[in-house]
């Protein structure tokens, strides 16, 4: 059984990331939103903490072996700070972990080791598809070969970065399985919209629009080579990353509405003694340690190649889904007006956590 302790570098790794959090990324979370613009300058600084390099082996360039168990306690601290710069920070991810996890040799020589000598650069993915019924294991964009190249029709939404970005993993459906595609940016038949913006939440994250027409892709670009790969690894880490973010910004919420109880009065007595309110914050904490636990336990199954660890992350990624918009709503109710003005973040956070059920393909650990 795996232990509930984490080792001492992790312990030193997260408490680097929640300094780096709390001073830089928290006081820059709200501004960011407000303006729909995002600060740039925390992009190297949050990229010197070595996190993508730690998942690169040494003999693609860079210093470690992936653990999604240390990636998820560096996600839960990056997004306690702010949910947007998280995923922004850790966009380059969305690229190097599905080559790492299911490329060929040749592309991980070829991609690798230049993001891992490099500062922080705009890689990403395109997963989510603009449907009500978006299934990542039923995309609805297609994928058919001729001869030595595959050609690529479909919309993608919500994808970071994709305006700076070279290169982009493209997921599409192949023979009725999902398969990635590594394609460059510039190929003809990719058309990349313009910002997508007036969302509800992730203002200062740069979305776009993604439309295939008609691109061709080398058969060696197919994400493992000409044969493909399998895609359930790559899912369950995408919903382990989602489920640790939704209990970064859960505990967020959680803290600032259990502190601001205690500080508050109301007829003469804090309100954090009021049952009603003492109830709340002791559900909101239960919840949030119990997909902790679910969401540890599935990084765990992970990285020692358990059957069921595919499983696991879904039932992390749902329980987080429906405990991030929990947790959140209540920290509004129980800051009352306050929660619902700008001045306190929470009504950011419940925007944010409100997100979660859309949120599978923007990070991935």
């Amino acid at each position: 059984m795996y232990s509930f302790e984490p080792t001492e570098e992790q312990n030193m790794l997260t408490e680097a990331i929640n300094r780096y959090a709390t001073k830089d990324l928290r006081p820059a979370g709200c501004e960011a939103e407000e303006k729909g613009e995002f600060p740039k300058k925390l992009l190297n600084k949050g990229w010197d903490l070595g996190l993508t390099q730690a998942i690169i082996p040494e003999a693609y360039g860079g210093f470690g072996d992936r653990s999604a168990v240390t990636g998820v306690l560096a996600m839960e601290e990056l997004a306690y700070g702010d949910l947007t710069l998280a995923f922004a920070i850790s966009s380059p991810n969305l690229f190097t972990l599905p080559i790492l996890l299911a490329g060929s040799e040749p592309q991980k020589h070829e991609y690798l080791p230049k993001i891992a000598s490099g500062a922080w650069q705009p890689y990403t993915a395109a997963l989510i598809e603009h449907s009500f019924d978006f299934d990542p294991m039923a995309l609805k964009t297609i994928a058919r070969q001729t001869g030595d190249q595959f050609i690529l029709n479909g919309h993608k939404v919500f994808v970071p970065f994709v305006n700076e970005a070279e290169s982009l993993i493209i997921y599409a459906t192949l023979d009725d399985q999902t398969q990635g595609f590594i394609v460059q940016k510039d190929s003809p038949g990719i058309t990349i919209s313009t910002q997508q913006d007036k969302l509800m939440g992730l203002n200062a994250l740069p979305l776009y629009q993604v439309k295939l027409e008609d691109v061709k892709v080398p058969v060696s670009n197919r994400l493992g080579g000409p044969s493909g790969h399998e895609f359930m690894s790559i899912l369950a880490s995408m919903r382990i990353g989602q489920a640790a973010a939704a209990v970064g910004v859960a505990r967020a919420a959680f803290e600032y509405s259990r502190d601001y109880a205690k500080e508050r009065e109301a007829f003469g007595v804090k309100i954090a003694q009021k049952q009603a309110i003492a109830f709340m914050l002791a559900e909101m904490g239960t919840e949030i340690e119990a997909v902790r636990l679910i969401t540890w336990e599935a990084a765990w199954k992970l990285d020692t190649d358990k059957d069921d660890a595919c499983v696991s992350a879904y039932y992390a990624s749902v329980a987080a889904i429906d405990m991030a918009l929990m947790v959140t709503d209540r920290a509004v109710q129980i800051l009352g007006g306050h929660g619902y003005i700008r001045e306190h973040p929470v009504e950011m956070w419940l925007r944010d956590g409100r997100g979660f059920g859309m949120f599978t393909g923007l990070v991935m650990v």
